[in-house]
C-alpha cells in the first residue's frame, strides 16, 4: 500500500541527494518515476534538480497554483505506469498541494516521497512542511551537524559578517550561502546577537591524508 514520505532536515543535509539516490534506486529495477521542482527554485536553472556533490537530474516544474494530483495522473496517461513521485524542497509546496499529494497516494495508489526543510530563518514552520508533518504516513529526519558539532535542527540567515539576520521575506532563492545550519542552543545565541558565524569554514577533503 502506497504511503506518503516526508524526509526533513535543515540545510546541507544532503535532502536532494538522498531524493536523487531513491530515484535511481527505483530506475536501476526498471520502474518509472516523477520527479516535482518549485518553479520557485530556478538555481541550477529551470527544471534541473542538483545536489551539492554533482549529481543532477530533470524533474517537472510546478508553480503554487498547479494541482499536482492532475499533474501525476497526465504523467501516467501520457508515459504510463508510474512507480514513485520525488518531491524536491517540499517546503514550498502550498496546503493544498500537499493534500494533493496525500490523493495521489489514497486514490493513485502511487507513493510520495517528499524531501524539504522544516523551519525558516526564524524557527517558523514553512507551509509546506507544518502539513506534511501532519499529513504524511511517515516522518523521518536526514541529519547533519553544527559547526560546534552538535546536531543542526535549524537554519540561521546571516549577513556577510556572519550576524544574524531576523526580518525580511521567507524565501531567499540563490543566497545559500548565508543560510547555515546550526544547533537549537546556537540558534538562540546567534539570533541574540551573541556571536557570530564564519561564512567561509574550513571544509576537509574525504581522503585521508598521508
Amino acid at each position: 500500500m502506497a504511503k506518503l514520505y516526508f524526509y526533513y532536515s535543515a540545510m546541507n543535509a544532503g535532502k536532494t541527494t538522498t531524493l536523487l539516490q531513491s530515484a535511481h534506486n527505483y530506475h536501476e529495477r526498471g520502474m518509472r518515476t516523477l520527479i516535482l521542482t518549485p518553479k520557485l527554485d530556478n538555481r541550477f536553472g529551470e527544471g534541473v534538480v542538483a545536489s551539492r556533490i554533482g549529481l543532477s537530474a530533470r524533474g517537472r516544474i510546478f508553480g503554487r497554483d498547479d494541482d499536482l494530483l492532475e499533474i501525476v495522473r497526465t504523467d501516467i496517461a501520457t508515459h504510463g505506469a508510474l512507480h514513485c513521485v520525488l518531491t524536491d524542497e517540499s517546503q514550498f509546496l502550498s496546503k493544498r498541494q500537499v493534500w494533493q499529494l496525500t490523493e495521489v497516494v489514497d486514490k493513485i495508489d502511487v507513493p510520495v516521497l517528499a524531501y524539504g526543510l522544516r523551519t525558516d530563518f526564524r524557527g517558523e514552520l514553512f507551509e509546506g512542511s507544518q502539513y506534511l508533518l501532519a499529513w504524511a504516513d511517515s516522518l523521518s529526519e536526514i541529519k547533519t551537524i553544527c559547526h560546534t558539532g552538535r546536531k543542526a535542527t535549524m537554519v540561521v540567515r546571516v549577513d556577510e559578517n556572519g550576524r544574524a539576520i531576523t526580518d525580511g521575506p521567507q524565501v531567499e532563492i540563490g543566497g545559500n550561502e548565508r543560510y547555515v545550519s546550526v544547533s537549537r542552543g546556537e540558534f538562540k545565541k546567534i539570533v541574540a546577537g551573541e556571536g557570530r558565524i564564519e561564512l567561509q569554514q574550513p571544509q576537509l577533503p574525504l581522503e585521508p591524508s598521508d
